[in-house]
Formats: structure tokens, sequence, C-alpha cells
């Protein structure tokens, strides 16, 4: 073996390290010249001798011109030797080229790619073994601040992905490795790189990126967020492609490894980023189905306060969190109940239902009308379709629930009485004892009916606005969907312990009114006054002992179940009440309501004179408690157009007018009625007093 000084001769040696291009190109040919004569001449280790030399003596030299010569030298050397025989002197070739590719002068930078072209163009998919070194150049290569040195490094990376579609024993986990692990830059030249290369291979046939999926997804959602707008479009495009990639192939996808992933992004301040994450959500729903169920709690914290999104600017978003979320609602069927044969522990992996519920309790009250309403349609569908395991978690979320009733919202309150109705019928809780009262419904009610109920009347005991505002609507709903007798009878039965006798006389009147003037309760009005069962009379006496408590109400609860005796004998007892200025407001109030549509009934009886006479006397008794107003004058014509001869000629009978109820015991009724009333005088006498005492420590405190 020669010297490497004895092989390339000294002159050409000088041109190489000259200054000029031209010149150190026309050393570069004679170095190719004489490679090839040792090539041909199969000397091996003389190539070597000379690669080396050039390595040693010009690519790590501290001449930038000497350093350049030995890039040129070393690409003259690959495509002089060819690639039957370049091989064997690869690493002495790329190694000290790749040294050059991060100099500090631009200009050997760009050689350093230019080398590096020519080397890998020569040995194509030998240099397979040193992908590692190359891509990471090519990482640092494409982020150049030097305009010329990326666009050198954009043909090597050309020609490098070229050599990988061709080559079928591709490592593609390794590449993987290498692509994951620079990812998160925020260097946007090294993002649309990477980017670049993972859109490369996910279009070559024999590579499946979905695989790795999982480590990179993240960072995709990451550089979604890139000031670039550049950036920002290539990345979704990214994202698109390999979203249509998993509609084709869902079976090789690990979708349990991104929906926390997903899940982050849905909540990202970034809206662009928030909307691209949510229309992946929505398609992980339809395509993994049961597998995301696991999640639901983190699913529901991303897609429910997106729902609040509902200005033109946010459309997007609003649509795919909604579209996402009637989705995920299909996945929770009844097979997630209880089931014997397994354990708790397993039924909260496939569905945490306590985690769920916590979610929604947070949600319900969220200042979003959208996001309202799909947490309660949310724990309506848990209501109906996993009963049982909702019921477990039912108390940690019943008063929010209940609480939901004072919205400003329409829709949120009926929704809500529509989940309070499934709450309150549904097979999850504990059967309430039946009524013998009830005489239509066949609706099995459970514990949590009564529960309701008193909180609601609580909750109208406590604001008062709320009780006058909503007390109508919320009544009419629950009647349609909770039958009126179920209603009406709990109602009736709580307010007997009420100890406030003031709130009682005003929500008795409510309820009362309701049930005059609604239509939702055509049919309790119509068995009341009718009586024509047991159960319609005992309806009757359940209701009369908590109308009790307002004496107008309990009068008109009377008239309307045609006990008319015994509403005479009732208004014989006003007697004993105090008269005060709302007492004669309602009675005026009864009066309009007799001249309306649903008491037609009772007028049209005013004509049998002789089989009415205790009807007459209730007539006249009111127009006897009014004073002369507008309604006095009112019923005072109505009693003038009764037939004249009739009433002249009514003597006394024991014939009883109205119903004949002889399940009922009036005179206990009237007994209670009484015991009702003094138990209100002793409410108003007491009240007084401690009003007094107040008065007199304030007048106290003002003196000292």
């Amino acid at each position: 073996m020669a010297e490497p000084n004895q092989l390339v001769s000294p002159a050409v040696l000088r041109l190489l390290q000259d200054k000029l291009y031209e010149k150190r190109k026309v050393a570069a040919l004679e170095i190719e010249k004489l490679i090839r004569l040792l090539a041909s001449g199969k000397r091996t280790d003389d190539i070597r001798s000379v690669i080396h030399q050039l390595h040693k003596d010009f690519s790590s030299s501290h001449n930038p011109n000497s350093r350049k010569g030995g890039l040129i030298g070393l690409a003259a050397c690959a495509i002089a030797l060819g690639s039957q025989d370049v091989t064997p002197h690869l690493e002495g070739l790329i190694n000290p080229v790749l040294v050059c590719s991060v100099d500090q002068d631009s200009r050997i930078r760009y050689f350093a790619c230019e080398s590096l072209y020519n080397i890998v163009k020569v040995a194509r998919s030998d240099t397979m073994p040193y992908f590692n070194k190359l891509f990471d150049a090519l990482t640092k290569l494409t982020a150049d601040p030097d305009p010329n040195v990326r666009n050198g490094s954009d043909l090597l990376d050309r020609l490098l992905k070229d050599i990988v579609s061709e080559y079928p024993k591709f490592d593609i986990s390794n590449c993987m490795v290498l692509l994951c692990d620079r990812i998160y830059t925020k260097n946007q030249f090294t993002r649309r790189f990477l980017m670049q290369w993972l859109i490369f291979l996910d279009s070559v046939p024999e590579i499946n990126i979905l695989t790795y999926l999982p480590k990179f997804l993240d960072a995709l959602f990451e550089i979604l967020g890139d000031p670039s707008h550049e950036i920002r479009q290539k990345c979704e495009a990214t994202l698109d492609q390999i979203l249509n990639n998993i509609h084709s192939e869902p079976e090789t996808v690990r979708f349990n490894e991104m929906v926390n992933i997903l899940i982050c992004h849905c909540q990202s301040a970034d809206d662009f980023i928030k909307v691209k994450a949510m229309l992946w959500m929505q398609e992980f729903i339809k395509l993994a189905g049961p597998v995301v169920l696991r999640y639901s709690s983190g699913i529901l914290a991303a897609i429910l306060p997106t729902l609040s999104y509902e200005d033109m600017m946010h459309k997007d978003i609003h649509e795919a969190a909604k579209s996402a979320n009637v989705s995920f609602t299909k996945l929770v069927d009844n097979s997630y109940d209880i089931i014997g044969s397994r354990s708790t522990e397993e039924q909260e992996s496939a569905l945490p239902v306590g985690n769920v519920i916590q979610v929604l309790k947070t949600h319900l009250q969220h200042r979003s009308t959208s996001t309202k309403i799909a947490v309660i349609r949310w724990i309506t569908h848990m209501l109906l379709r996993i009963p049982h395991r909702t019921f477990f978690y039912i108390d940690e979320i019943f008063e929010h629930l209940m609480n939901t009733l004072t919205d400003n919202s329409d829709k949120v309150v009926l929704l809500a009485l529509e989940c309070l109705a499934e709450l309150a019928s549904s097979s999850g809780g504990a059967a309430l004892s039946s009524s013998p009262c009830n005489m239509t419904s066949s609706l099995v009610l459970n514990v949590y009916f009564k529960k309701m109920m008193v909180y609601l009347l609580n909750m109208f005991k406590d604001d008062n606005q709320f009780m006058e505002n909503r007390c109508s609507f919320i009544v009419r709903r629950l009647c349609l969907l909770l039958n009126a007798e179920n209603i009406y009878r709990i109602f009736s039965e709580i307010l007997l312990e009420e100890d406030d006798c003031k709130f009682a006389s005003r929500i008795v009147q409510l309820f009362n009114l309701i049930l005059m003037t609604s239509r939702e309760l055509f049919e309790l009005r119509s068995q009341l006054q009718k009586a024509e069962s047991k159960e319609a009379s005992l309806m009757f006496c359940v209701l009369y002992k908590s109308w009790c408590h307002n004496p107008v109400a309990t009068v008109s609860l009377c008239l309307l179940s045609q006990n008319y005796k015994h509403t005479y004998d009732l208004l014989l007892r006003f007697a004993d009440i105090e008269i005060t200025v709302d007492f004669l407001t309602e009675i005026d109030k009864l009066i309009q309501l007799l001249e309306s549509p649903i008491f037609t009934y009772l007028r049209l009886q005013l004509l049998k004179v002789d089989s009415n006479e205790h009807l007459i006397k209730c007539m006249y008794a009111l127009l006897m408690l009014l004073p002369q107003s507008r309604s006095f004058e009112v019923l005072k014509n109505r009693l003038a157009c009764l037939p004249v001869t009739q009433l002249s000629a009514v003597k006394q009978t024991n014939r009883s007018s109205g119903n004949q109820t002889s399940e009922v015991d009036f005179s206990e009724l009237l007994d209670h009625f009484v015991s009702i009333q003094e138990g209100h005088a002793g409410y108003k006498q007491h009240k007084a007093l401690q009003a007094a005492k107040e008065n007199v420590q304030d007048s106290a405190f003002s003196i000292s």
C-alpha cells in the first residue's frame, strides 16, 4: 500500500484547498479519476488511505477552504466507487461529512448537504444502516437559519424518502423512535420536516404508522397551535390523513391509549385545537364504541363545557361537541346496569358511574343553558338505562338537580322535571307504599317521590318569588308526568306536618287554583266532582285535611265535589274567622271562578231550586260575606236569575243536595277544619307578640 501523499499529487492537494470553487472542483475530478483507477485494481487499502487523508487533512482542518475541499473530495470518492464498491467505505465517507453538517460556517454546512446527497445517491439502500445519523443531521439542516442550507437539505430529504420507500427491510420502529423524540420541538422548520415524514411514512403501503399513533398524537395537536398559519394547515392535513386511515383500519388502532390525549386537547384554550380534538373524539366514540366508556368522566368533562360555545364564531366547536355527546350517549345501554356475574370493580372499570355522576354534578351548575340541558339529559338517560347503578350515587346529585328548577330557562326546568319524574318512578329506588285513594294511576313510585315533593315545598317556602313565579308551571308539569292524583295526595300528606301556617295557607291557595283551572288536572277534577267511587271520596278527604289551611280553598274544594251541605256549614263557621283584606280578595277570586266554565255544572244546578237548597244557601252566604263590590254585583245578578216562583216555594227538607258520599264523615272533617283554623289564630297571635317584643327591643336600643 502506497503512502496517501504519494497517491494524491501535491498539485491536486493544493487545488483541493483553494478558495475558488472551480479549482476545488478540478481537484475533485482528479481524485475521482484516481479512485476509479484504484478501484479497478482492487486496491481497497489505498482507497481507504485516500479517504482517511481527505478526512484528516481536509474535512477536519481549521481552514474553511480545506474543509470545503475535503467535502467535495469525499463526494468524488463515492461517485468514483459507484454503487458496487462504495459500501465498504461508507463509514469513512459519511461520518466526516456529518461532522461538517454542524459546522459554524453556513457554506460548509451547505457543501456538507451536497456531499451527503452525492454519497447517498450512489450508495442508496446501503446507507440504511446509517439512517439514524442521516435523519438526525437532516432534522438540524432543515431548521438551518440559512435558506440555501435548507434548500440543500430538502434535496437530500427527498432522496432519503425515495430510498426508504424502496427498502423492504426498513426499520419503521426505529424511525418512529427518532421522530417521536424530536416531535415536541418548537422550531417551525423542524415541525414541518417531521410532519412531512409522517405523511410520507403513512403513504408507504408496507408501513402502518397507526400502531405508533399514541406516541406522537399529542405532539401533533400541540403543533396545531403553532403561530404559523402554514404549519397549522400542514398539521391539520396530517391529522385528517391519519384520521382517514383510522377509518380504513380501526382494528389496528389502540384507541384506549389516546382517549386521554383527546380529552386534554378538547379543553385547550386554542379554538382551532379544540374543534379538531372534538372531531377526533367524535370519530373515536363511533369507531371504538364501548372501549371509550371507561374514560366517560373525562370525555364528559371535555364535551359538556364545550357545548356552551353557541355564538356564530364558535359554531363548529358547538356542533362537534353536540354530535360527540349524542354518539357517546348511545353507548350507554341496559347491559351496563347491575349484572350478577360481574363484580362492582369490573362494572366500574367498564363504566365508572360514580365518576360520571361527579362530573355531571359539577356541570349541572354551569352558566350555559346548553350545558345544563345536556347534563340533565345524561342523568335521565342513566336513570332509564342503568337505574340500579345510578341510584348508588343519586344522593350526591339529587339536591343539585332539584335546584335547577330555579333556573331562568323554561327548557332547563322542563327537562329537570322530566328527569325528576323518571327518578321518582325508577325501578332503581325502593318502592313507596301505595295509597288506597289512587283512582287512575298504575305508576309505581319510589321513596324519592316523597323526598322530591318535600324538597320542592321547602324551596317554595324559602323563596317566595320562586313560589309565585314557578309553582303553577312546575306543579302542572309534574301532574302530567307523575299523575295529578299522586302529586296532590303526597302534597296534602306532607302539608299536614307543616308548622308555618302562613306558608301553608298560601301554598294551598296556589295548589287549589291549579286544581280548579288547569287542563292538566281535568281528570282529577272530574273524579272529585262525580265522587262515584270510594277512592274518590278518600281522595277528597286527603285533600280536605290540608286544604283546611285556607278556608276559601276549602269551600271551593267542597263546591267542586258537590258537598253543598258541608260547604254551607263551613261558610257559617266563617263568622269565627278574622275577616281580612286578603280573605275578602280570595272570596272575590272564588266568585270569579264560579263564573268560569269550570263551574258550569254548578250554575246549572241552581235552576233546580227544589233539590239544591244548600247550594243556594251557599251562594247567599258568599253574597253576605262580600262587601258591596263588583263581585257582589256579579253574584247578586246571578242569583237574581233563579226561578222566583220556585225559590219562594222552597221549604226546609231533610233531603241533602249534591253528592251523596256516605264514606265521608263530614262531622269529623268540620272538627278538623275548626282545629286547623284555631291553630292559625294561635300562630297569628304568636307572630304578633313576637313582633311586639322585637319592636320594644329596637326602641330600647335606639334610646340607649
